[in-house]
């Protein structure tokens, strides 16, 4: 396989990245085609598609040994199922999928730019290939989430113990605040007292949780 590009973000490392596609769409991602890939034809009629699959590489070390089982974090890290009962990175081979909705196409700097939202990739994924979502063959209502059901209702109000509109933007403050909504914590930690860092954009955001409410204690350049 070749890699076609690799996608731009504000989620500067594995914390706090969605744990699906679709949860955080406040987060816009660029998908940056290397020029080789970034011909206007190879992109035609693709605007013509609401949304899109992306397909691409967990960075995962090479001697990584395989895994029959794995610990998914919305079983609290504690129960196992099979690999491939699960969406974990731990694979035979490391290939991720996501759906997000599809901005617009722009072309900068002899690159082909895609602009999506509800990317849950790392900044600097590689991506491998897209594909157009198509919602006849795509869509299955009533197919079930098993035990990724807790993922649906898991989510956390926000409260600043900062002033954060003085800091970033609208936009930016939309997209931390949908991000930290969805519980970047393990499942098996609970400790209210406990405090949390995640890098988001140019910030690093410390926080705790008491029961239901996330509470941003600071933010400061990183």
């Amino acid at each position: 396989m070749k890699c076609i590009g690799h996608i731009e973000n504000a989620y500067k490392e594995k914390f706090g990245v969605p744990r699906q596609s679709g949860l955080a769409n406040s987060v816009v991602s660029r998908v940056v085609f290397d020029r080789e890939y970034s011909s206007p034809d190879a992109f035609k009629g693709i605007e013509e598609f609401k949304y899109l699959w992306l397909i691409w590489l967990f960075d995962i070390p090479e001697n990584d040994s395989f895994r029959a089982t794995v610990r998914p974090p919305r079983l609290g890290g504690n129960e196992h199922v099979g690999v491939f009962a699960s969406r974990s990175p731990f694979r035979p081979n490391p290939i991720g999928l996501s759906s997000v909705c599809f901005k617009k196409l722009a072309f900068e700097d002899g690159h082909a730019v895609m602009y999506v939202s509800g990317a849950d990739l790392k900044d600097g994924t590689h991506i491998v290939d897209v594909k157009p979502y198509i919602e006849y063959a795509d869509s299955h209502p009533g197919a079930g989430n098993g035990f990724a059901s807790a993922g649906l209702t898991h989510k956390l109000e926000v409260v600043f113990d900062v002033d954060v509109t003085r800091l970033m933007g609208e936009k930016e403050c939309a997209g931390l605040v949908e991000s930290l909504s969805l519980d970047p914590r393990p499942s098996y930690q609970q400790d209210d007292s406990r405090v949390y860092g995640m890098k988001y954009l140019d910030w690093n955001v410390r926080f705790r949780v008491e029961e239901r409410r996330l509470i941003v204690l600071s933010i400061s350049e990183s």
